[in-house]
């Protein structure tokens, strides 16, 4: 049996520190779990995460589910099937951070996020569901749409931004809109991600005491918190007058982040019939030499400096 080289077991740590790497990757994304309920406090794991068993749990299931989130994505490319899914919820709830967890291994150009600004002046004077079409997939593609004309039934509502009129216009044309998505050969599948009112006060007061995270709370959050109410009545409205066979909604608990992505992402792959797709197995080439090849060095002006 022959003996493991040095070059091999150089190459072996140098996979262990990439596999780390990626791992790391999403630990960086767990910053969103830290807490500072104080301004200059130290952050700290939250405290339903000091169960280290319980954490590596979470992250098993979250690279196995997202194992088999690559393998639908490479179906849905293959198959050239196209997908919606929409997120919607109160501020806070965690619906970024599910949609960054199903994004984070896929190829930006199949599995897309559209996240819209407040409609511009021309915007508003055009049929309301125009700019959302805009987005749709085309073959082999899925959108994630972090929030959707359901704006409409939502924040425009509560806020006072659409008129009693355009309201009720909206809740005739979207279930004739999601109906004529589906003859075309889309799926959609809406999610609403539901949090209790101390769980998301406790998130804004984290996000107020982070500077990093402060650019999330925005006056329109601040005034959605004293309107609590009016938005639940808002939600049950929609989901009473949208929930349809073509297109239902979908209710992910919230109040634990960890949970409520594994319990998505794990819903979602019920939702999509796909198969494992055969790959042909790539051979790297060698690399072609000249003899006549020659770098030319880099100017040391143009060198980022390397203070790490």
């Amino acid at each position: 049996m022959p003996t493991e080289s040095k070059r091999d077991r150089e190459l072996i740590r140098r996979v262990h520190r990439e596999l780390i790497d990626d791992y790391d990757e999403e630990l960086e994304m767990e910053r969103d779990d830290w807490e500072t309920l104080e301004p200059g406090a130290e952050l700290r794991p939250l405290a339903h995460d000091a169960d280290q068993s319980a954490r590596n749990h979470y992250f098993k299931e979250l690279f196995r589910l997202q194992g088999e989130l690559v393998k639908m994505h490479d179906w849905i490319v293959e198959t050239g099937h196209r997908m919606v899914i929409v997120f919607e919820g109160r501020d806070a709830a965690g619906k970024g951070g599910v949609i960054k967890r199903i994004t984070q291994r896929l190829n930006p150009r199949v599995a897309r996020v559209t996240a819209l600004p407040a409609p511009s002046n021309r915007e508003k004077t055009q049929w309301y569901f125009q700019r959302y079409v805009a987005h749709l997939p085309a073959a082999g593609e899925m959108v994630l749409f972090d929030r959707s004309w359901y704006n409409r039934a939502g924040v425009e509502r509560v806020m006072g931004f659409c008129t009693d009129t355009e309201y009720e216009e909206f809740f005739r044309s979207v279930p004739e809109f999601e109906k004529m998505l589906a003859r075309s050969g889309i799926q959609l599948i809406k999610y609403w991600f539901s949090i209790p009112d101390e769980e998301q006060e406790f998130r804004f007061r984290c996000r107020i005491n982070d500077p990093l995270k402060q650019w999330k709370l925005s006056p329109m959050d601040l005034e959605s918190r004293k309107r609590w109410e009016l938005y639940t009545k808002a939600k049950e409205i929609m989901f009473d007058r949208t929930h349809i066979p073509e297109a239902r909604w979908w209710v992910v608990q919230g109040a634990d982040k960890k949970k409520a992505r594994l319990n998505c992402i794990s819903h979602l792959l019920t939702q999509v019939s796909y198969t494992e797709v055969a790959h042909e197995t790539v051979v790297l080439p060698p690399r072609i030499r000249h003899p006549d090849y020659h770098r030319e060095p880099v100017p040391p002006e143009m060198i980022v400096p390397e203070i790490y």
